[in-house]
């Protein structure tokens, strides 16, 4: 019986560096990191945008008390809602807060204001803050902005001036009739006929 010739076999010195490679490669294999699949962080990512700014607080000025000069000029004051030139309007009212002073209002303003008697018998209302004037005359009065020494608004006329203009008005009329009559001849004239006659005294 004869027998099949058996394949060459291989030499162990060459079938041990075959194992030792196939093991150092599954050992490389089984210690390699697997891939994360979460996206890096970006280098200098920006910060959460910051808080916007506070805008500084308005520091309330100190309110003297009214003094009796002060308490008299106020007593002058005009109060009421004014009309004033393009149709606007400014309001003045006793202060609920500080005696002897006024909460004067026009558009979008509005202001604490302290009374003072000029020399010239004018009232002066003069902003606490400092920005504003209100000038108050017999026959008018305006609003002015001291800082940048404009008119805010003008030919203002109280309750009480369209009064005092009435009544200027009224003497005015008096005063030139009172001196029409009292020269040498007063003309009298008859409107139903038309006609002229002069009175001799």
């Amino acid at each position: 019986m004869s027998t099949r010739p058996s394949l060459p076999q291989m030499p162990l010195a060459v079938a041990a560096l075959l194992a030792c490679c196939l093991a150092s490669g599954a050992a490389s294999a089984a210690d390699a990191p697997a891939k994360s699949s979460a996206k890096p962080v970006a280098k200098g990512a920006k910060p959460a945008a910051r808080a916007a700014k506070k805008a500084p607080v308005a520091v309330e000025p100190t309110i003297a008390e009214a003094t009796p000069d002060q308490a008299k000029a106020a007593e002058m004051v005009y109060h009421g809602l004014y009309d004033c030139e393009f149709q606007q309007t400014v309001s003045i009212t006793q202060s609920s807060k500080h005696p002897a002073y006024f909460d004067v209002k026009a558009s979008k303003g509005l202001w604490l204001m302290k009374p003072v008697l000029s020399s010239t018998g004018a009232i002066r209302l003069e902003d606490v803050r400092g920005e504003t004037l209100m000038v108050q005359i017999a026959s008018k009065s305006m609003l002015l902005n001291v800082k940048s020494a404009q008119r805010i608004v003008d030919d203002c006329v109280s309750p009480k001036q369209r009064e005092l203009i009435a009544e200027a008005k009224a003497a005015k009329a008096a005063a030139e009739a009172a001196a029409a009559s009292g020269g040498a001849a007063a003309p009298s004239t008859n409107s139903l006929l038309g006609t002229t006659t002069t009175a001799t005294k």
